[in-house]
């Protein structure tokens, strides 16, 4: 038996290949947050404080720079690998889905969001007039777990899940996940910062709702910066992510496309296949004169538009045959009506004549109302309005 390479590989072959699957922003926060973290453990850099989110420093002295400096950083080793574990998965799914600069702007939008929804709900609680509680503006919080949070709430909403498992021992609804790991980290772990997940949550669930659809760009901005020179290195890495390349399921809040609910989406689609199967007569959306879905000039009954002159013609010819006159000569009748039919930049040569009454001949023994509107549906082409009678009766 022909040996399976891949799993007799050995680990660093594993390594490799999985390392190789992961796209390319997702691989770039793992190797950033890994390299400082490495770097301040080279360097005894333990000085925390003054790079994690304090909302007290944050008010007080304006330090901006720690809505991302305290996402960059990391307390200890366990701390580091368990958020990169969770941050893989995630932000593979997500850049395959969004692209690989989209996904960049999303992390740099869920840092910023979580950062002021913590500054504020930490002020709020801290000055309360009923039950103050003042640590929460001294509380510093580090690691890049609030951003995991609300890609957590993302990813569940885009992928249409109904359940996800928890660590792998029950399954819960997708729409309390998020809520459920919040509980059980702040019970299975030590010096958890609910506040900092709980942000993460609600930012997530901000964007899912649609409300931070005014704070992204349009498609055209990410095609910029995929096709800045600067950016070339990058956009042609293997695993590098063009925002028009991902996986095209979910609906991705954007301000390009606010007005394009799901639901009107779902309801233009069913009236366009409900009005398709409708005799009805519409404007043609390709050529003048073609349905597009059967291109040629035999068309279907009530897909293709007729011309000016061909529905007067009909008019005229419904007006006839609401009259109480009985036709002496249904043959003449029919000639008749196929002359008024025909469009009026087609011509009947003389050679033609025997052709054109064999097919009258055939049209009127088919039946004088089926004659009629096949007649209109072929635009007054006897040989057309006779292969339409044939295929029907086939």
């Amino acid at each position: 038996m022909r040996p399976n390479i891949i799993t007799e590989a050995g680990i660093p072959t594993r390594l490799n290949q999985w390392w190789s699957s992961i796209p390319f922003i997702t691989s770039g926060v793992v190797l950033i947050c890994g390299a400082i973290y490495l770097l301040c453990l080279l360097i005894g850099y333990d000085s925390y404080a003054e790079i994690c989110f304090l909302p007290s420093a944050v008010a007080s002295r304006f330090q901006v720079y720690r809505f991302y400096t305290s996402v960059l950083f990391h307390g200890s080793l366990l701390h580091v690998l368990f958020n990169m574990l969770a941050l893989v998965p995630l932000g593979t799914e997500l850049e395959r889905i969004m692209g690989s600069v989209r996904l960049l702007f999303l992390m740099f939008l869920l840092a910023t969001t979580n950062a002021i929804l913590h500054l504020t709900i930490a002020f709020l609680v801290a000055y309360n007039p009923l039950h103050p509680v003042p640590y929460l503006v001294d509380e510093c919080s580090i690691g890049f777990s609030g951003v995991i949070f609300s890609m957590i709430v993302i990813e569940t909403s885009l992928s249409g899940v109904q359940s996800r498992s928890v660590f792998g021992l029950f399954n819960v609804p997708a729409k309390w996940y998020a809520w459920i790991l919040l509980v059980l980290f702040q019970f299975l772990a030590s010096n958890v910062s609910l506040l900092g997940h709980l942000c993460g949550i609600l930012s997530g669930f901000a964007y899912t709702y649609g409300l931070f659809n005014y704070l992204l760009p349009g498609p055209s901005f990410y095609s910029k910066i995929e096709g800045l020179s600067a950016l070339s290195v990058c956009v042609r890495r293997p695993g590098f992510i063009l925002c028009t390349g991902g996986t095209t399921y979910g609906q991705l809040p954007t301000y390009s496309n606010t007005s394009a609910a799901p639901s009107a989406l779902i309801n233009g689609n069913f009236l366009r296949n409900l009005s398709s199967w409708m005799p009805n007569r519409q404007t043609p959306t390709a050529q003048e004169g073609e349905d597009p879905r059967f291109p040629g000039r035999a068309r279907t009954l009530g897909s293709a538009g007729a011309e000016p002159a061909a529905r007067e013609a009909n008019e005229n010819l419904h007006a006839r045959l609401l009259d109480n006159t009985t036709p002496s000569d249904p043959l003449t009748n029919s000639q008749h009506t196929v002359a008024n039919t025909v469009r009026a930049d087609a011509t009947v040569t003389a050679d033609q004549v025997d052709t054109f009454d064999e097919e009258l001949k055939k049209l009127v023994g088919m039946g004088f109302e089926k004659a009629e509107v096949a007649l209109a549906a072929a635009d007054g082409d006897p040989n057309v309005a006779v292969e339409i009678l044939m295929s029907q009766q086939g």
